[in-house]
């Protein structure tokens, strides 16, 4: 099986299958010298872990990330950082049934159509449990930005909708959206939502969900004008995560009903800076970081795995119905957030390093820069 890695310079690579022993993940490309301690990877992994609220699956992980290469005395020491995770809650047992069956919206017929074989243990390969590790891998993302940015950048993500339910206002309290189950940045919304998905969650049936998550402190000029677009490979990332059918950038999707005088983003000079009169393009032009706030929403499809029985085949041909049992989130969507945050990590982690190799350091190539240089 191909495809297990992700990233050019920082550049990460998950094992493991949802009942197996353990996940984990191969990070190169770091830096020697970060600091770095499993304490930085658990308080990420403790926001993703499943079980944490009647909103998301009850199977009982505790997410323990053990460090196995790579650091020492808290440091990375420029090799191969190496996690893993244990599996200790595993039911397989509970997929038994589908062991004969291809369940709609899941990965079973392609698998097993292109392998011939397939883990029907809650999807092997294919489940959402494979994102722990990428979280741990943007922990340690986050501390290779911090040092090389001085601590400027902050990546925040939270639910902006959830099934039929969009946050009306465009303000965001991400210190609220951090302290409640559904990373809402909305306290109006959020009893709304919640009693909107105890309704889904009764029913066995479940929503989507679409998620934002803003980089802000980005530097100016990250990113290539052609195949290396910051925006295409931060696209190319969340459409990896399980379950994501589509993902914007900025105005996305919305700036196909602006007219050009809308979706401009205007600029100013303010002292030596320039700035923006709005940010339509989401902090990119041309695939490079303008140094506004990097914005990236994705949809996530309503949970596979429902109570309702549902019309499918069989590995032996046949017209059959399923229904699936276990422990399933009635919105997947939810423990996405700090996944999707994840992947903003590793793929501005990346393009920093990308950056220095081939420039150097960051703005010096800036035309302002240049210019103060020739008065010199």
């Amino acid at each position: 099986m191909a495809g297990n890695s992700f990233g050019q310079i920082f550049r990460f690579t998950t094992w493991g299958e949802s009942h197996g022993p353990a996940i984990g993940v191969v990070v190169d490309g770091v830096p020697p010298r970060v600091p770095f301690a499993e304490s930085d990877a658990q308080s990420y992994l403790d926001k993703r872990r499943p079980g944490q609220s009647r909103f998301t699956t009850q199977r009982k992980e505790p997410d323990a990330v053990k460090i196995l290469s790579g650091v020492f005395e808290g440091e990375t020491t420029g090799a191969p950082v190496s996690m893993m995770i244990e599996n200790v809650d595993q039911r397989s047992k509970d997929y038994s049934e589908i062991a004969a069956k291809y369940r709609p919206g899941h990965a079973d017929y392609t698998y097993d159509a292109k392998y011939g074989i397939r883990d029907y243990r809650g999807g092997g390969r294919s489940s959402a449990r494979e994102t722990a590790s990428r979280v741990a891998a943007g922990a340690l993302a986050r501390k290779v930005i911090g040092s090389l940015t001085g601590g400027a950048v902050d990546i925040r993500g939270a639910l902006v909708r959830v099934g039929e339910m969009a946050l009306v206002s465009e303000a965001r309290d991400w210190a609220h959206a951090a302290d409640n189950p559904l990373w809402c940045p909305d306290p109006n919304m959020t009893p709304q939502w919640e009693s909107y998905l105890d309704e889904v969650r009764k029913a066995g049936s479940s929503v989507g969900a679409v998620i934002e998550v803003v980089a802000s402190g980005v530097p100016v000029g990250l990113g290539e004008p052609i195949y290396g677009k910051i925006d295409s490979d931060l696209a190319a990332a969340m459409m990896t995560i399980n379950a994501v059918k589509g993902v914007e950038i900025g105005a996305g999707m919305g700036a196909a009903a602006l007219t050009g005088e809308a979706n401009a983003d205007e600029m100013r000079m303010d002292g030596d800076n320039v700035t923006f009169g709005s940010n339509n393009a989401g902090g990119v032009l041309g695939g490079i970081t303008t140094g506004q706030n990097l914005v990236v929403r994705f949809a996530v499809k309503p949970t596979s795995s429902i109570l309702t029985p549902r019309e499918t085949v069989g590995r032996d041909g046949a017209d059959t119905d399923i229904s699936t049992k276990g422990r399933h989130d009635p919105c997947v969507g939810i423990r996405a957030v700090p996944v999707g945050e994840a992947m903003m990590a590793c793929v501005i982690a990346d393009h920093l390093l990308r950056h220095r190799a081939q420039i150097g350091e960051f703005g010096s190539q800036a035309p302002f820069a240049k210019a103060d240089k020739a008065a010199e």
